[in-house]
C-alpha cells in the first residue's frame, strides 16, 4: 500500500481551500494510506473522509535556536515512527516544512521551489508568479494534471461538515431567520470595526426581522458584553462555543453570513451559506472562497488595493482606507440587492 503525507496549510482559510487538492489526491490513490500534519489550531478542519490519520505538531515555544531544532526533532521522530512515507506534499512554501519532512524520513518529498528550501525536495516544483492565481489552483498544481476548476462541481455536490470533518455535533440554528456575523480577522488590515458590524446589524435586523447570530473564537470573547449590552435579545451568541465544526450547520441554514476576509468566510462558504464580505486588502482573485454557497464582496478599491499586506503601511486619512471607506449601510444595500436578485 502507497503511504502518502501531506503538510496541511496553516490556516483556517487556506485549510478549506486545500479542499480540491484532498480530493483530488484521494480520487488519484483510492487505496492509499493518506496521513495529514497539521498545526493544532486547523486539525477539526482535516477532511477526515479523504485521509486516513492526522498528526497533530505539538505548539511550538519561541526560544532559543536550539529550543527550536529541539522542537523540530520531537515533531520529526513523530512523523518517522507513524511512518514509513513513500511520498510527501508539501502544501506550505515554508523552508520548515521541507525540513521536517526530511528529518522524518519521508520519501520522496515534493514542493514548490521556495523560500531556499530546493535542497531538501526530491520532487522540486517551480512556483507560478501569477499576481491572481487562486491558492487552491496552486495547491492543485503539485499533483501534475490536476486544477480547482475540474473539481469544483463535485465539491458543490460531495461536501458534508458531518462526514468530512468528523463526529463533531453541530449546534442547532436558530428556529426563525437569522442571519450570521463573523467579525473576527488575523490581520489589521482584514479587519472591519466592530463598531460598524454593530451597526450593519441593527440596520439589517431592522429591514428584514431577522436575528443576528454571532460566531468567532476565542479573540471575539472580549466583544460579548457590549454586543448583548448594544443587540440585546436581537442578537444570539456562539461565539467560541467549540470546534469550527460545530458552527455547520449555523452556516448552512443562514439566510446569509457578513464576515471579513477570513478563515470564517471560507468555512461558510464552503458549508453553502451565502456570503457577503467585506474585504480589505486581501486580493480576492487569490483568496476567494471556493463554493458550493455563493460569495459577494464589499471592497473600497484605493489604489494601493489590493496591497495583502497584514498591517497597513499607509498613515493619517489613508491608514486602512481600503477598509473605513467602506460603509454599513453600503453593505447592507449590496447584501439585500443580492439576495433580491439572486446574485448569490
Amino acid at each position: 500500500m502507497t503511504r502518502i503525507l501531506v503538510r496541511a496549510p496553516n490556516w483556517i482559510g487556506d485549510q478549506v481551500m486545500a479542499y480540491p487538492f484532498f480530493y483530488a489526491l484521494r480520487e488519484r490513490f483510492p487505496k492509499a494510506w493518506i496521513g495529514v500534519v497539521s498545526m493544532p489550531w486547523v486539525k477539526d478542519l482535516q477532511f477526515r473522509s479523504l485521509v486516513n490519520e492526522t498528526l497533530v505538531i505539538t505548539q511550538r515555544k519561541k526560544g532559543s535556536i536550539l529550543s527550536s531544532f529541539q522542537w523540530m526533532r520531537q515533531n520529526a521522530a513523530n512523523i518517522r515512527a507513524r511512518g514509513p512515507w513513500d511520498l510527501g506534499v508539501l502544501l506550505p512554501n515554508s523552508f520548515g516544512s521541507a525540513a521536517l519532512f526530511r528529518l522524518g524520513g519521508v520519501g520522496r518529498v515534493r514542493g514548490y521551489a521556495t523560500d531556499a528550501r530546493s535542497f531538501l525536495l526530491h520532487e522540486s516544483v517551480a512556483w507560478d508568479p501569477d499576481p491572481n492565481l487562486h491558492r487552491a489552483d496552486a495547491y492543485c498544481h503539485l499533483l501534475p494534471g490536476t486544477s480547482r476548476a475540474k473539481f469544483l462541481e463535485e465539491i458543490v455536490t460531495s461536501f458534508d461538515a458531518s462526514r468530512d470533518w468528523g463526529a463533531f455535533d453541530p449546534i442547532p440554528p436558530p428556529r426563525e431567520k437569522y442571519f450570521v456575523v463573523a467579525p473576527g480577522a488575523t490581520a489589521d488590515s482584514r479587519r472591519y470595526s466592530l463598531a460598524s458590524f454593530i451597526d450593519l446589524s441593527k440596520l439589517m435586523t431592522s429591514r428584514t426581522g431577522w436575528k443576528s447570530v454571532w460566531v468567532g473564537g476565542t479573540a471575539e470573547l472580549q466583544f460579548v458584553a457590549r454586543l448583548e449590552k448594544e443587540l440585546g435579545a436581537t442578537m444570539v451568541n456562539q461565539i467560541a462555543v467549540g470546534p469550527v465544526p460545530v458552527l455547520s450547520s449555523i452556516f448552512k441554514n443562514a439566510e446569509l453570513s457578513f464576515t471579513n476576509e477570513s478563515g470564517l468566510a471560507h468555512v461558510a462558504a464552503l458549508c453553502g451559506s451565502k456570503v457577503q464580505i467585506i474585504c480589505g486588502a486581501a486580493n480576492p482573485s487569490r483568496t476567494l472562497p471556493i463554493g458550493p454557497g455563493r460569495v459577494s464582496l464589499t471592497t473600497n478599491p484605493v489604489p494601493c488595493w489590493p496591497c495583502e499586506r497584514n498591517i497597513c503601511s499607509n498613515s493619517g486619512s489613508a491608514y486602512l482606507a481600503c477598509l473605513k471607506g467602506i460603509s454599513f449601510d453600503a453593505v447592507a444595500n449590496q447584501a439585500q440587492e443580492g439576495l433580491l436578485h439572486g446574485r448569490y
